[in-house]
């Protein structure tokens, strides 16, 4: 904030996604806000888009819910009332909870296919269509790195 308050331009820049989107970053945009500094967007890839455009199921309609309840329970509930909206559903997830998620979407979604996304636009980006079985299955077989994007389809 001391250097936005002298006078210099700033560039906030995350290491994964988009600044503020599911990402601590809207604190210093609202703090430098409310110091009557203007924010500019730089235009650029967004995970959720990204996922998106590459997955292959309907994205004219579609809601993103970020980061999904750590509680199993929880986790639960919000997939449940995900699933009701029956429309496409963007979510992220981190390598350290993927597989408890996936095998929530399991339970909630059953075996629909749909899309796990990993490291997107990033050397080891990759785009997975598979059941939440196949994609538990793949992912037990290596070290689970990367933030991941999964998009779900309305049921």
């Amino acid at each position: 904030m001391r250097a936005l308050t002298d006078g210099r331009s700033v560039a906030l820049v995350t290491d994964a996604g988009t600044p503020g989107i599911s990402d601590p970053g809207f604190r210093l945009v609202r703090e430098a806000r409310a110091h009557g500094i203007p924010v500019v967007p730089v235009p650029g890839p967004s995970a959720v888009v990204a996922a998106l455009s590459a997955a292959g199921i309907p994205a004219d309609r579609f809601v993103f819910d970020g980061f999904l309840p750590v509680k199993p329970g929880r986790r639960l509930n919000r997939l449940k009332a995900l699933r009701e909206l029956e429309t496409t559903v963007v979510l992220y997830e981190s390598p350290y909870r993927i597989l408890a998620t996936l095998e929530a979407v399991g339970q909630v979604f059953g075996e629909v296919e749909f899309i796990v996304a990993r490291e997107l636009t990033k050397q080891f980006e990759e785009v997975v269509s598979a059941t939440p079985a196949a994609h538990i299955e793949r992912l037990k077989r290596a070290p689970v790195r990367g933030e991941f994007v999964l998009v779900l389809p309305g049921v």
